[in-house]
């Protein structure tokens, strides 16, 4: 069984009723609070094959929360390419000394955005707000905040992160 990262314990966490190609990443200051990223496909169409390089992948996003849990189908990423969102989160995890402000990465649909606030203590907030923007004018919004360990359990993430989507269709 694949194991995952767990941000809580600084550890990977075997799955029970998860799939084992899931990245769980879950608050350090309340594990009720969580992310998934599963189902990565990388469809099998022209542009994978003009750009074999940096493939096209689809992928769920869940976020939960005591009293709160969403998910968005089909967010659109691609593989190998620093625009990513593991080349975002190895970029973070690099800057382990920290930073000022806010760093934002979002899909090229904005309808995934990550913001990084450095904290003291070598701490970084991570908010992931799922917003899909493919329903025209309505819609709706949902956010949660992670506080993960910066350095090596950031640098953990990156690399689980980009092999769940290098995993896609391959």
């Amino acid at each position: 069984m694949h194991p995952h990262f767990d941000a809580a314990n600084e550890s990977y966490e075997p799955t029970g009723s998860t799939d084992p190609n899931d990245v769980i990443i879950r608050c350090n200051d309340n594990p009720a609070i969580r992310i998934r990223l599963r189902d990565a496909v990388s469809p099998d169409d022209e542009i994978a094959a003009r750009y074999p390089a940096s493939r096209l992948v689809h992928y769920t996003v869940e976020i939960q929360a005591p009293g709160m849990a969403a998910h968005l189908d089909r967010v659109v990423g691609w593989t190998g390419e620093a625009r990513e969102i593991a080349g975002f989160l190895t970029d973070l995890a690099r800057d382990f000394g920290g930073w000022d402000g806010e760093r934002r990465w979002q899909t090229d649909d904005r309808d995934l955005t990550v913001t990084a606030v450095f904290r003291s203590g070598g701490r970084v907030e991570l908010t992931w707000e799922l917003r899909p923007r493919r329903m025209g004018g309505c819609g709706w919004a949902a956010s949660v905040t992670l506080v993960v360990e910066t350095g090596e359990q950031l640098a953990t993430l990156a690399a689980e992160v980009r092999h769940f989507l290098a995993r896609a269709g391959g």
